[in-house]
């Protein structure tokens, strides 16, 4: 995804489910996920390593686009021992006035090796769990590129 093209993103609303929310519309939309349609305060979601490497797939589109993501990503993973940087953890940037940035810490590490892909299933889903919360108190939307799959190495 080095164009910062989505295939399908981005995906819209915030589920029920352990999350406790509201159930909403799920939306897939082919387009850039960096420009997220509708109305109303949105937030963009994406999955990180727990390496602090920032530089291939959805993360060049949104460097692109707002230092700001990058900036606090690295900056999140460089005071890790004074903070919650890990798996599981989810970090809020507001980019624009009505749009926000997530970062999700969902991978360990980069590369498929003996530990398996890089994925893991159990640290989105409890970064999600914090998406929904945030979404809840801003009346945001949720907007993301397919996440877990590509350099994640999911399906």
């Amino acid at each position: 995804m080095s164009s910062g093209r989505a295939a399908t993103a981005p995906v819209t609303g915030v589920g029920a489910g352990s999350y406790g929310g509201a159930m909403s519309e799920i939306g897939y939309v082919r387009g850039d996920a960096t420009a997220p349609q509708g109305k109303g305060v949105k937030l963009i979601v994406h999955v990180c390593n727990d390496l602090g490497g920032w530089g291939k797939g959805f993360v060049l589109a949104l460097s692109r686009r707002w230092p700001g993501p990058e900036a606090a990503y690295r900056r999140w993973h460089r005071e890790r021992a004074g903070n919650d940087f890990g798996l599981g953890a989810a970090q809020f940037v507001q980019v624009e006035p009505y749009v926000w940035v997530g970062n999700m810490v969902g991978q360990r590490g980069m590369r498929t090796g003996s530990q398996g892909v890089p994925v893991r299933y159990e640290a989105i889903d409890k970064a999600l769990a914090r998406v929904a919360d945030k979404a809840l108190a801003l009346g945001a939307s949720v907007h993301m590129p397919r996440i877990g799959c590509g350099l994640a190495g999911g399906k």
